[in-house]
């Protein structure tokens, strides 16, 4: 008997043996697997860069989620991306991840620029807008810069440039924020609203006077009310305005609504009708979100969009009042890498040199930039 005893205790010390190496194994196989699904792109995106490996500095925290920050870099503007993804990368310990929307012939100066050890640790994916997907949605116009610069419409394209997010954040690259990015995009946005703006009509910005034909304030300073196509919408021409330099888009409401599709709609409809207001002072980008987010769009504080810095040369706000906003936005023609703007003290904080010297010499010049 107990010779028998002693026989089945081997036999069960080797079938427990046996589990433990099969189930190490399994183990080991599943990590394999979980790793190859994670490497994967099934979407086959354009050129991209992106560092995974989160800073140590958010080890210790428990809130990981992606926050996706989107924000297009133009070659003769690209001092003014660099310096807002500073800004934003240093005033939070949120995992914030940027899409850098950019052309192909500025891809090599980006990565060069990236590669600073001031932005090291900056996590990010570099995008190739495509400008063909603009062809027969805007019109040329040379007396209107920004009909030249396709990288203007990239906010339009918002799913297509986070595929896998829920929400996303834009922001022009004349903006610099002072606070922490988790608060902008926490911002709540209502029951089938795809996005938020701060609009124009609020306590802030309604007390700064804007030079330009139209009223900026209002739909009128940005539709042409004369035109049936417009008249047929029955949208109130003093409707306020807002400003679309700074987003935060429910990703799954705007591919649900189309949004996308809707904005290229009067984008084709404004190069046959000319809907857009003959006097528009801003950028061309502005009509057909008016239209389409009339009365369908959650509001943003006005500390998250402080803008007109770049309006004038002069100094509209208080020092006070600029340590205090969260968001300063230069949208105007005179820009904070420019020798005249307002506050460019503010935005010299941030901005990290270019390795190849070409932004400093475009720097005289930037005075003629048109306002966004």
């Amino acid at each position: 008997m107990s010779l028998r005893k002693v026989n089945i205790s081997i036999l069960v010390v080797a079938v427990v043996i046996f589990l433990l190496v099969l189930h190490h194994n399994f183990l080991g196989l599943s990590d394999f697997l979980k790793r190859e699904l994670t490497d994967a792109n099934p979407l086959g995106l354009q050129p991209i860069d992106f560092i995974p490996a989160a800073p140590q500095r958010l080890a210790d925290e428990t809130n990981d989620k992606e926050i996706s920050v989107v924000i297009a870099a133009s070659d003769e503007r690209l001092g003014g991306a660099i310096a807002a993804m500073n800004s934003i990368y240093r005033n939070t310990r949120s995992n914030v991840v940027f899409h850098i929307v950019a052309l192909n012939d500025t891809v090599d100066h980006l990565r060069l620029w990236l590669s600073n050890s001031a932005l090291k640790n900056l996590r990010y994916r570099i995008l190739d807008f495509d400008p063909r997907v603009l062809e027969g949605k805007i019109e040329v116009d040379p007396q209107k810069t920004d009909t030249l610069k396709p990288l203007t419409f990239a906010r339009f394209y918002l799913p297509s440039l986070v595929p896998h997010a829920e929400k996303a954040i834009y922001v022009d690259d004349d903006v610099i924020v002072q606070d922490d990015i988790l608060e902008l995009y926490n911002t709540p946005l209502k029951p089938g609203h795809a996005a938020a703006f701060s609009d124009d009509c609020d306590s802030i910005t309604n007390k700064v006077a804007v030079r330009g034909a139209g009223n900026q304030y209002n739909y009128i300073g940005f539709l042409d009310y004369k035109k049936e196509t417009i008249r047929k919408l029955a949208m109130k021409a003093n409707t306020c305005s807002f400003n679309p330099g700074v987003i935060v888009a429910n990703l799954t409401e705007w591919k649900l609504q189309n949004i996308t599709k809707q904005l290229e709609k009067w984008m084709a409809l404004n190069v046959v009708e000319q809907l857009y207001s003959r006097t528009l002072a801003g950028s061309i980008t502005t009509p057909p979100l008016l239209i389409v987010f009339y009365k369908q769009h959650s509001s943003i504080d006005p500390l998250w969009n402080v803008r007109h810095l770049g309006s004038t040369a002069g100094k509209r706000y208080s020092p006070q009042f600029v340590k205090a906003a969260k968001l300063l936005h230069w949208n105007g023609h005179f820009k904070p890498w420019g020798r005249t703007a307002s506050y460019a003290e503010v935005w010299e904080k941030w901005y990290v040199p270019d390795p190849t010297g070409k932004f400093s010499l475009i720097r005289r010049h930037s005075e003629a930039y048109e306002a966004k």
